[in-house]
């Protein structure tokens, strides 16, 4: 065991459980008003759930002993059990469970901003934990654990750009699918209600990303170096790619723009970041800017109400990273294999569609199913007057911002409408020995310009 490499880990499991609230500022910025307390309340659910679910049987399916690389043995770590002691590879076995255990916490959260706006609460936390178990586990083992099946195929995902962005994109289509879109879906106004906290959302979803794919590398050294690097570089790729569309297309560079080419760039170079040298990550976020930005205006076409664009965001930036790694990946990286532009062919390229594919397809289908049994017998969508008078109010008993009188003493506003509705006093009418009214000067005590200076 290696305490310096154990302190690394410890601290990037912090970094990505800051990660989920960092989306709920994020994601609660971009609704509406009237629904920010339950969005941030399905990502908060949603470390409450997944968090107990992963401890007793999640972590066992994702790595126990694989059973036809499928899944892991559930009852290998049920609960943890004999694992006080133990320790994988150069940490304790418990600082790896939380790691991968925040991992699984944000993947499930992701998928909660393809449903803002119309979502039951308690049915949400009722399909977190059946979907952390059946969907996310098995993915997670297909991909890293020992035996799982796209790990053995030689498929690189260093971060988790299917089992993490691929995974919860996918799922985000099928619920929005299911529960439909909102009562004024393309003729309302769905513009983000504060912007700041967007921002703000964004910018602890970066800082927290340096432990989701640092913390990968598993130990503090030159390929959590790397990894750390490339974040930043794509990152920044992203952020400018995706505001310089919006520049050219609309004539305005904003923050939500920004905000949106932050996650995109993270997202897109979260598969690549043990893959690529740093050049090769400044290519992946400037195509993952330019071409999820191109995708968020999909969902009007298509006709499905995908609310905060996990789709075009994630699913989209997830399948450009994952698929760019079979054309920049560098054996120089500490992944160790090249791409097809490094020499290497078409050999990774295949395995990386391959893991695409099939994680997209396993994901929308069980989150379809899940999702229709969910609607058809418990409810998932709320009630359409509910969605009108707005989520917060009616789930939740409380809004977001109380600016109203509500505290303001009763003796305090009675006389404060008294005076309102008293008439207003007569003003004196001076005259100049002319017998005309004199006009206001600049500098009088009203402190008002005179008519001729406006």
């Amino acid at each position: 065991m290696d305490t310096g490499d154990t302190a690394w880990i410890m601290v990037s499991t912090a970094l990505v459980m800051l990660m989920t609230p960092g989306l709920a500022l994020f994601y609660g910025g971009m609704v509406r008003a009237k629904s920010v307390i339950n969005m941030m309340m399905m990502c908060f659910g949603a470390l409450g759930v997944v968090s107990i679910l992963w401890i007793l049987w999640g972590y066992s399916i994702a790595y126990g002993e694989s059973i036809g690389g499928l899944l892991g043995n559930p009852g290998d770590f049920f609960g943890m059990s004999g694992m006080m002691a133990a320790e994988s590879g150069n940490i304790p076995t418990l600082v790896d469970v939380g790691f991968q255990g925040m991992f699984a916490v944000i993947t499930v959260a992701l998928i909660a901003g393809s449903i803002a706006d119309r979502a039951n609460f308690w049915t949400w936390l009722v399909f977190a934990g059946i979907w952390m178990t059946v969907v996310y586990s098995p993915v997670a083992h297909w991909v890293w654990g020992d035996g799982g099946w796209i790990d053995d195929l030689g498929a690189v995902d260093f971060a988790g750009g299917t089992a993490v962005h691929i995974n919860a994109g996918a799922a985000g289509l099928a619920l929005a699918l299911v529960l439909g879109r909102r009562r004024d879906f393309g003729k309302g106004s769905h513009r983000p209600h504060n912007l700041p906290l967007v921002m703000i959302g964004a910018g602890l979803l970066w800082f927290g990303w340096f432990g989701f794919n640092g913390g990968s590398a598993y130990a503090a050294d030159a390929a959590a170096g790397l990894a750390i690097l490339n974040t930043i570089g794509a990152t920044a790729a992203a952020l400018l790619a995706w505001i310089i569309v919006e520049k050219a297309r609309d004539g305005h560079a904003t923050s939500l723009g920004a905000a949106s080419g932050v996650v995109a760039g993270l997202v897109a170079i979260t598969p690549a970041a043990g893959a690529v040298n740093p050049v090769g990550s400044i290519v992946i976020g400037l195509l993952a800017g330019v071409i999820c930005s191109l995708t968020v205006s999909l969902k009007f076409r298509l006709r499905y109400d995908d609310s905060l664009d996990v789709v075009a965001v994630h699913l989209v930036g997830g399948l450009v990273g994952t698929v760019a790694i079979g054309f920049l990946a560098t054996a120089d990286a500490p992944d160790g294999v090249n791409g097809l532009i490094f020499g290497g062919g078409v050999d990774l390229l295949w395995r990386q569609v391959v893991s695409v594919l099939a994680v997209m397809a396993y994901s929308f289908v069980l989150t379809y199913i899940i999702g229709a049994i969910l609607q058809k017998t418990i409810g998932f969508r709320i009630d359409g007057d509910h969605e009108v008078v707005g989520i917060d109010k009616v789930h939740h008993g409380e809004s977001s911002y109380e600016i109203g009188p509500e505290d303001i003493p009763d003796d305090v506003m009675a006389r404060v409408e008294n005076e309102a509705s008293a008439p207003a006093p007569t003003a004196r009418k001076t005259t100049t020995a002319a017998g005309k009214s004199p006009g206001r000067t600049v500098g009088s005590s009203e402190g008002e310009a005179s008519p001729a200076t406006g």
